[in-house]
């Protein structure tokens, strides 16, 4: 009797959102030995570094840098701008936006959170009745994610300081970009946005463990009237260093900033527009697939509306358990790993097992797409889980130019 044999050993391919594929030439800028760190080529590249930070940003204000992840951006970002006792509205449309909310709780500072559900998008109207309502002007700051990586919506930020404009509030706006930055479409400073938090890991292209907080004069200067900030955390001296150890507050992450400086120099080499190009097109390549999918069986999208999925991350619902048993089946079989679903339902659920994602961020490219796509194609039929055809070739036409 003969057994099939498993197609896995090979390059395997990390499909999650976050962390997105590391580039072979970041990966190389990074395998050195312990550079200098109190002169020398490390110190003379931050100028540059930062100036390059906030183009991709598209400000012309302030960045400070952390070494953490994501999660100690929130806690960076908060600390320098609310004191305990402040009120903060959170706009949540997923499990990030909640698990920002809870970090200002964890500050001191009393949240109000305002709950689109896990499948759609802010509603302007309801965040404008309640700045509306707030005619004391007690909310001092606004809260919203970009892109929600568990429910892959993406929000019109713009549209949110529309709001605050129109009412007059003074409230600053806050946007969680880690999930965006680098492959949606985002203008700092012609949005209007007040403080915005990335992390090193997705878009940007590098390994996990920096964060970066970028801030204008308008939430500086809510900074300066606080009677206190840890003096970790406080921005001024990260954004303002005159030092280099002042950059990351001790010793700096050293290969993460060659690995940074690298990715910067691709990110700009290629152009920040044409960045944004491309992951629309790959984001469209990976809907059309899924769209053909769901024409037969349980797959199906978890925001419908094309206008309000990110170009970055797709959440996918399948009938329970068959997402977990797809995920397992291309892992095992072609060294394909899917994300999972997160913050849809809890651990431990039967329900749990009936989401999944896919990360399209960074460094990706069509070949790329098409065989995370051609994998899980193959997953689908070799599990005989209900799907329609054609996926394949509607992801081909997008990248054909012709979808």
């Amino acid at each position: 009797m003969t057994t099939q044999a498993k197609p896995a050993p090979g390059r395997s391919y990390l499909a999650i959102p976050g962390p997105s594929v590391i580039p072979e030439a970041v990966l190389s800028a990074m395998h050195r030995p312990a550079p200098n760190i109190y002169e020398g080529e490390l110190v003379d590249m931050m100028p540059g570094l930062v100036a390059d930070l906030k183009r991709v940003a598209r400000t012309k204000h302030h960045v400070a840098m952390y070494i953490s992840n994501g999660h100690g951006a929130w806690e960076a970002a908060l600390s320098n701008v609310l004191a305990p006792g402040d009120r903060v509205l959170v706009l949540a449309t997923g499990r990030f936006g909640h698990g920002w909310g809870e970090m200002a709780t964890g500050l001191g500072a009393e949240v109000e959170v305002l709950d689109f559900g896990r499948s759609g998008t802010i509603d302007l109207d309801q965040v404008n009745a309640r700045l509306q309502a707030d005619y004391a002007h007690q909310i001092k700051a606004v809260m919203a994610v970009h892109v929600d990586t568990s429910s892959s919506v993406r929000n019109d930020i713009a549209a949110l300081r529309d709001v605050l404009k129109a009412q007059d509030h003074p409230a600053l706006l806050m946007a969680d970009c880690i999930a965006s930055l680098g492959c949606e479409r985002f203008e700092m400073d012609d949005w209007g946005v007040d403080v915005m938090v990335t992390g090193s890991q997705k878009g940007l292209m590098v390994p996990p463990g920096m964060a970066f907080v970028f801030f204008n004069d308008r939430a500086e200067e809510v900074r300066e009237r606080l009677p206190r900030v840890s003096r970790y955390w406080d921005w001024r001296t990260r954004a303002h260093a005159t030092e280099f150890y002042q950059y990351h507050g001790g010793t700096a992450p050293t290969h993460h900033l060659y690995g940074l400086r690298t990715a910067l120099d691709m990110i700009h080499e290629e152009g920040i527009e044409q960045v944004w190009r491309r992951h629309t097109t790959l984001a469209r390549a990976v809907w059309a697939a899924c769209e053909a999918w769901e024409a037969e069986g349980s797959l199906r999208l978890n925001i419908e509306d094309r206008d309000l999925r990110s170009h970055a991350v797709t959440a996918l619902r399948l009938q329970s358990p068959h997402a977990t048993e797809l995920r397992n089946w291309v892992q095992e079989n072609l060294g394909l790993t899917l994300g999972i679903g997160l913050g849809m339902a809890a651990p431990g659920e039967p329900a749990w097992h009936g989401f999944f994602r896919l990360g399209h961020m960074g460094h990706v490219n069509g070949h790329m797409i098409m065989g995370m796509l051609g994998g899980i194609e193959a997953g689908l039929s070799a599990l005989k889980i209900d799907h329609g055809p054609g996926a394949l070739e509607a992801a081909a036409r997008v990248i054909g130019g012709e979808g």
